[in-house]
C-alpha cells in the first residue's frame, strides 16, 4: 500500500492523476466514525509530515494526524484505504 503522504504528493504534483474531486476520510475519535472532508478544505503545511488541518462543513477546524486517515476518494470512488487498527480484546 502506498503511504498517505506519497498519495497526497501524487495528487498535488501529477496533473493527470490530480484531476477530479478528492476527499479524505479520517477517523474522528470524538464521533467514533470516519468523517469525510474534501481535499479543497485540507491544508497541508510544508514540512509537517505528521498532520494536516481540516476545515469541516460547519467551519470548525481540526488538526488531524496522518495516521488517522483511513480512506481517500476520487470523484466519489474509493481509491485508497488503510485497514482499521487492531482493537485490544
Amino acid at each position: 500500500m502506498i503511504p498517505i503522504r506519497s498519495l497526497l504528493d501524487r495528487i498535488r504534483w501529477d496533473a493527470e492523476f490530480g484531476r477530479g474531486a478528492f476527499a479524505l476520510g479520517y477517523y474522528d475519535r470524538v464521533e467514533r466514525k470516519i468523517v469525510q472532508v474534501p481535499l479543497a478544505r485540507v491544508h497541508l503545511e510544508p514540512g509537517n509530515h505528521f498532520s494536516f488541518t481540516a476545515v469541516e462543513a460547519d467551519g470548525s477546524v481540526h488538526e488531524v494526524p496522518f495516521h488517522r486517515v483511513r480512506e481517500v476518494y476520487r470523484d466519489g470512488a474509493l481509491i485508497w484505504q488503510r485497514s482499521a487498527p487492531a482493537r485490544p480484546p
